[in-house]
């Protein structure tokens, strides 16, 4: 038996958590799991904000009933329709049939392709549009592309409750406490910053207008589908600036150097630039081996720092696959705002400097300083056009230089 846990007045968490699960969307990594939380409102109607994956359908009705007992849900709102959130629609609808689903134009026409749920099941609403439940209102926010296209927000003003959809979310399932208050939040500000790079960086400019919709809202609490539900300001406050900051691309200034490597001669270019890096007195370096560091971790970091190395040997006359795979990455993404250089090793025909200058080229970063390209191994003018490169980056970082995309301007 679940003992209900009331989030704020009239609002009740009966989300679930999944530990089980080794990667989120069959991709990025889960080592701490994650949780999929849903809210009910008990007024003088009850509704239900989101479901969860359907194979804690049970857990779930168990948390439903432990707030309700056999009172129907007269609602239920889908802020989004990703599987994880929507997967127990068909299974609620066979509980309580007179359900209405509230959602937009393109939650329905998802509600129809993924479950065969008609129009006659569903309440749709336009964006502002507001449902009384009695003596509280939901207001609804479309926000598309947050980041799926029939995404939205619920607010309800009279408790400043903001139900956020993914937006605020985090990886990591909820060891016990459940609300801001009752747990370390620092324990997820990293999963926090890789959630949105894995999941939500590509669709900056759509965070940034949902931003600028609520900005004039009100904000006690913020209940996300995944991980803690917010309710102290201050954590309100650090989660909403995360997401601003993260959507503009804006980044604290340190390094990651992601590089591949197949007998180690552009790792110990890696190396060398670090240590000159160091030397110069950046402190916030980050060494990713992309054989060995997952792209989860390494875009989550690209995500929180400023400067960009990426090092490469030629492979097929292309850069090594796992690199390939992390620019493909981070193209894919919009990835703007970072200092950048690159460096490589070949044997007898270099692609990699090639390359990776056309997709610094290609993205909005300055460039800094010059590739760095091994031929074979190590000589000592190669060594000390290396040193150059992390001296260079690390005066970039450290004079707080406003960045200029395609500049080639070094830092001396």
């Amino acid at each position: 038996m679940y003992t209900p846990l009331e989030v704020t007045k009239d609002i009740f968490y009966t989300g679930v958590n999944d530990r089980t699960k080794h990667l989120f969307e069959n991709l990025w990594p889960l080592p701490h799991g994650v949780s999929y939380n849903s809210y009910l409102i008990a007024d003088e109607k009850c509704a239900l904000v989101d479901t969860v994956d359907l194979c804690y359908s049970d857990v779930f009705f168990q948390k439903i009933n432990a707030v309700i007992g056999s009172k129907p849900i007269d609602y239920l709102i889908v802020n989004h329709m990703e599987p994880d959130h929507s997967g127990s629609i068909a299974w609620l609808l066979s509980r309580y049939p007179h359900i209405r689903i509230v959602g937009n134009k393109r939650t329905l026409e998802m509600l129809k392709g993924f479950y065969g749920v008609g129009a006659e099941n569903v309440l749709l609403i336009q964006d502002m549009d507001e449902l009384s439940l009695g003596s509280c209102t939901l207001q609804f926010y479309l926000t598309p592309m947050v980041h799926w296209p029939e995404t939205m927000m619920t607010y309800l003003p009279q408790r400043k409750t903001l139900f956020s959809g993914d937006a605020f979310g985090t990886f990591g399932a909820l060891d016990g406490g459940v609300l801001d208050k009752q747990l370390l939040p620092e324990r997820y500000r990293e999963e926090m910053i890789r959630y949105y790079a894995n999941i939500v960086g590509k669709f900056g400019s759509p965070v940034q207008t949902a931003l600028k919709k609520l900005s004039g809202i009100e904000i006690d609490v913020i209940c996300s589908t995944h991980g803690p539900v917010w309710t102290q300001k201050a954590h309100i406050a650090s989660v909403v600036e995360l997401y601003d900051r993260l959507s503009r691309y804006d980044a604290d200034p340190g390094l990651v150097i992601a590089y591949g490597s197949m007998y180690g001669h552009t790792e110990q270019l890696a190396e060398i630039i670090a240590s000159a890096a160091a030397e110069q007195g950046l402190k916030n370096i980050v060494m990713h081996n992309v054989s060995k560091s997952h792209e989860s971790d390494i875009l989550r970091d690209v995500f929180a720092y400023k400067g960009l190395l990426v090092g490469s040997p030629t492979y097929n006359n292309k850069l090594y696959p796992a690199v390939e795979s992390l620019i493909s990455g981070l193209q894919n993404r919009n990835l703007k705002n970072r200092f950048f250089g690159c460096f490589g090793s070949f044997t007898w025909s270099d692609a990699t400097a090639k390359q990776l200058s056309a997709f610094a080229e290609a993205s909005e970063f300055e460039i800094v300083g010059e590739p760095v390209v091994m031929k074979q191994a190590m000589l000592q003018d190669v060594a000390e056009k290396a040193r150059s490169l992390g001296r260079s980056m690390a005066c970039k970082l450290l004079s707080g230089d406003t960045l200029v995309p395609n500049n080639r301007e070094n830092c001396h």
